[in-house]
């Protein structure tokens, strides 16, 4: 297959507009141009509504293109396939941009990307068998990181008739629903807009997530008398009783609130800076909820509560009484293994009803969505309204001063401080630029001193922890957005997973700027390794030669082995039209991780005396006859 082939992206713009924007024009033309059909219905509201719709005959995968287009997909990541090409042609037929990827783990990935980077629903395509296994971990990652993304799954000829022993012939839906909200398996060719259109509405509603469309490749060829329209977005429920309890509490001026916002609030930004400003309320986030307030903002202070996020947060929340937590679910990662500070009383709210209270006991639990419910609360204003606090301005304001101090500081010197090369990022990237970290040890230092101004700006695999998701994340995002900067930072142990996608950034056009923290070690996991058994196994890496990949790769090749050349490295790789392949040779040594810290205290509290007589027995030996059987 040409390049050409591989990638809608290649379409030549006009001279006068900047190519990659001109990507996104020339899909959105694309998809406006096989979507005129519409019909106007009436909405929930009242009223007339114009929805689109696909009609007339046509192929299934036709019909397809069609329903996806009416969606507004920007993009399909994915490999054609024997079950697939008939889908893939017709994408190529209709002007619908697709991006061919290295392996299936980086289409569910990229397709997670779009979603964080626009607020809207990525789409992948893969065949059955390895095609969906190989998908599985980026799936599984919008899954518990409540990312919308769509699969279009096309699975071998299903039914009466069909042959034994075909080539894929897994259970496709057996494994997907695991990892999924929801299979939707087509019989009949006459159902795939229908179940396109459902797929997207429930991946949207509630809390999002994935949702998988199962469609037999024959039913791709053949015809059908189509005539399906696009229905209107499902109800956002809203537990009115729940409500007013919540304002009731947030109403008695005896409570100190604060506010902890997760990745639900991504919508809702100006909302929620306005209740935090009614409520003198200090506002700390999730880590995926980063930007919801911008970190600018005089009672934001930054991500978690406790002792594992910043000290801003922590001291700030020892002063609150009442916290009222929105769209954020109480996760092991979030919470450092569940070492949440104890507050009461607590507002839980969340559009999935089976979040409400978990992890934490809520006092109120409202069933809304956090959009919603915060404008509301802003109409309620006059009722839960604070006097002016400059005391706990004053005190945020120095809490985050000492933190950026720490932060800036310089610790590690035997090659690159990973912290100082995030603080230099921040220093030089723009506001609106992109930024993606993987599953690195320096990921919780990223979260702590990168400061975010918006929703949709930095992006982590929060929950899943799948490492190697940075690379085709952000080439997702990039694909989709093409007026943002985009910038990955991927340990070296994240980069040997996923790394020969960086062969699609050079094909596609996709200018990333790749950072590869390379101290040539899984490092996580020595920081869990080291103190509890006084050795290491299995997290030694062997060196690479990363100039000769990015000369393989087609990609610009940069190096950054001090501090001191940090600013100059960053600028080298950001001046550059052309994706660009950092090594960025670092040290972990002489910077604590406040995560990890939290992480281990809350592990240790927990063991039963027989498990910490084993592990100090254990540690004790080992101390004092040590071993070099490190590898």
């Amino acid at each position: 297959m040409s390049s050409t082939d591989a990638t809608r992206s290649d379409i030549k713009p006009a001279a006068t507009i900047n190519r990659r924007e001109a990507i996104g024009v020339l899909g959105a033309l694309g998809a406006a141009a096989t979507t005129s059909n519409t019909v106007a219905a009436e909405s929930s509201a009242g009223g007339l509504v114009t929805r689109p719709r696909v009609c007339g005959t046509m192929s299934g995968a036709k019909a397809a293109v069609s329903a996806l287009c009416n969606e507004g997909v920007r993009c399909v990541f994915g490999i054609p396939g024997a079950q697939s090409n008939e889908f893939w042609d017709e994408m190529k037929s209709r002007g619908l941009n697709y991006l061919l990827v290295t392996n299936e783990f980086s289409a569910s990935i990229m397709a997670d990307g779009a979603a964080r980077a626009t607020g809207n629903v990525g789409v992948f395509n893969v065949v059955p068998g390895p095609g969906v296994t190989n998908a599985l971990t980026g799936i599984g990652e919008a899954l518990i990181d409540s990312v919308p993304i769509v699969g279009l799954v096309t699975d071998v000829q299903r039914g009466p008739g069909s042959r034994a022993f075909q080539v894929h012939s897994l259970a496709a839906a057996e494994l997907l629903r695991p990892v999924t909200k929801g299979v939707l398996k087509v019989e009949h060719q006459r159902e795939i807009p229908d179940k396109i259109h459902q797929a997207f509405r429930l991946a949207r509603s509630g809390e999002p997530g994935p949702v998988a469309v199962i469609v037999p490749f024959n039913l791709f060829t053949e015809s059908w008398e189509f005539d399906a329209t696009m229905p209107e977005p499902a109800a956002r429920p809203f537990d009115e009783k729940a409500y007013r309890q919540a304002v009731d509490l947030l109403a008695d001026p005896c409570h100190r609130v604060g506010i902890y916002a997760g990745a639900g609030c991504a919508n809702a930004s100006q909302s929620l800076s306005k209740v935090a400003e009614v409520l003198q309320a200090p506002v700390a986030t999730s880590v995926s909820g980063k930007g919801c307030i911008p970190d600018s903002h005089p009672l934001a202070v930054g991500w978690g509560y406790g002792e594992q996020g910043t000290r801003a947060a922590e001291f700030a929340f020892k002063e609150v009484d009442l916290v009222l937590a929105i769209g954020v679910k109480y996760s092991e990662v979030s919470t450092a293994n569940y070492s949440i500070p104890h507050h009461w009383p607590i507002i839980h709210v969340d559009a999935e009803p089976k979040n409400l209270g978990r992890n934490v006991y809520a006092t109120v639990k409202v069933q809304a969505d956090a959009g919603q419910f915060l404008d509301r609360l802003v109409v309620d204003s006059d009722r839960i309204r604070r006097v002016p606090n400059s005391g706990l301005f004053d005190r945020i304001r120095h809490n985050r001063d000492v933190d950026l101090c720490e932060n800036t500081t310089i610790r590690i010197r035997c090659g690159v401080d990973p912290m100082t090369l995030y603080m230099k990022l921040r220093e030089i990237l723009a506001q609106d630029d992109l930024l993606f970290v993987d599953v690195t040890a320096s990921v919780h230092w990223a979260s702590e001193g990168y400061k975010v101004e918006a929703p949709r700006r930095y992006f982590v695999p929060a929950d899943n922890q799948s490492m190697g998701w940075a690379i085709p994340a952000s080439l997702g995002a990039k694909q989709v957005r093409p007026d943002r900067r985009v910038v990955s930072v991927v340990g070296d142990g994240c980069f040997l997973m996923s790394g020969l996608e960086l062969s699609t950034a050079n094909r596609a056009g996709l200018p990333v700027k790749f950072f590869v923290i390379n101290d040539g070690a899984y490092h996580y996991m020595q920081m869990l390794q080291q103190p509890a058994y006084r050795r290491t196994t299995a997290t030694e890496l062997a060196p690479l030669d990363y100039a000769a990949l990015a000369k393989g790769f087609g990609l610009e090749y940069n190096e950054i082995r001090s501090n001191d050349d940090l600013d100059g490295g960053i600028r080298r790789a950001l001046a550059s039209s052309r994706p660009v392949l950092t090594n960025v040779v670092a040290s972990y040594e002489g910077r604590e991780v406040r995560w990890l810290n939290a992480v281990k205290q809350s592990y240790l509290t927990r063991l039963s005396t027989q498990k910490k007589v084993r592990m100090a027995t254990r540690i004790g030996v080992r101390t004092l006859n040590p071993s070099h059987e490190n590898d």
